[in-house]
């Protein structure tokens, strides 16, 4: 059995669509308080656990940032032990807001970090905090994510599209959109992995392919979903947000494929398959008013 932290999450919802496993919403474990996440993984006693829950609200973290940390950090930090005293597998998701964003060139795993806001910082903790146990534990960084559930851009860009003839989106910040099924796949990946090759433990990246800036990301939502809106590039600074973001979210997964087999999946055919779920028969709610927020 694998022990999910979030329940309601996109990859949390995504996990508990691709396998048999028990999913932790607030109410069984809150992350604010890492010693009941412990508790909670002493008392399932499974064969590996994941850490799909996170404090995601990047704006809010600048003036609540010790909430974030504890949440995004101390947290993980617990869970680690908790997995390292049982000797079982412990894989915790990350995010590229580690890295300040500069330059054009993708990150590596070890490539410099430098988180640019509070949100980054807290996860950047969280990654230090699980390193520091020493068990087997895997941190996958990953970027942009977005499904038919959840706060995300393509449920954000269906519904303005379908209001508005034309939009303006940021062009100067580019990454890898990364569908949540996707990430949860690579979760399960690795979390069998490491149950048989716990020397596969370490930080890895993983997101999807081609690279495109925000703008493009949603010119190719609008194309597949239909929607005759049109897209305005923009600069960052003509959209400005509490929480700096960073330019540069590329990512190399060079060592995810070599390691786990994982190769970067193609995120405008994952798109095809989230927009089919969000026209589904009753996830009418994913084109209700949601934050920008990935």
């Amino acid at each position: 059995m694998i022990l999910v932290f979030g329940k309601t999450g996109q990859v949390a919802c995504a996990l508990q669509r691709q396998a048999d496993v028990v999913a932790l919403d607030r109410s069984a474990a809150d992350l604010a308080d890492p010693a009941a996440c412990a508790r909670a993984i002493r008392t399932h006693a499974p064969q590996a656990v994941i850490n799909a829950a996170a404090w995601t609200a990047v704006d809010q973290a600048e003036d609540q940032e010790a909430a974030a940390t504890v949440v995004n950090g101390d947290a993980p930090g617990a869970m680690a032990r908790a997995c390292a005293a049982l000797d079982i597998p412990f894989v915790h998701i990350s995010t590229d807001y580690v890295f300040d964003g500069t330059g054009s060139a993708p990150w590596r795993p070890d490539s410099p970090v430098g988180p640019l806001g509070a949100y980054g910082r807290s996860k950047l903790a969280g990654e230090r905090a699980v390193q520091a146990v020493g068990g087997t534990a895997v941190i996958l960084r990953t970027s942009w994510v977005f499904s038919a559930q959840g706060k995300n851009f393509v449920r954000t860009m269906l519904r303005l599209g379908a209001a508005q003839p034309s939009l303006a989106v940021v062009a100067d910040q580019i990454g890898g959109p990364t569908a949540a099924g996707d990430i949860a796949a690579a979760c399960l990946v690795m979390a069998a992995g490491l149950q048989t090759r716990p020397e596969l433990a370490g930080i890895y990246h993983f997101s999807g392919v081609p690279d495109v800036s925000w703008a493009d990301f949603a010119r190719e939502i609008f194309a597949q979903a239909g929607l005759p809106c049109t897209v305005r590039d923009i600069a960052s600074a003509d959209y400005p947000q509490k929480a700096r973001r960073p330019a540069n979210s590329r990512l190399d997964c060079t060592t995810l494929h070599q390691a786990f087999g994982i190769a970067r999946p193609d995120w405008r055919t994952s798109l095809t398959h989230v927009l089919h779920a969000t026209a589904e028969p009753g996830n009418q709610s994913a084109l209700r008013p949601v934050r920008q927020d990935q």
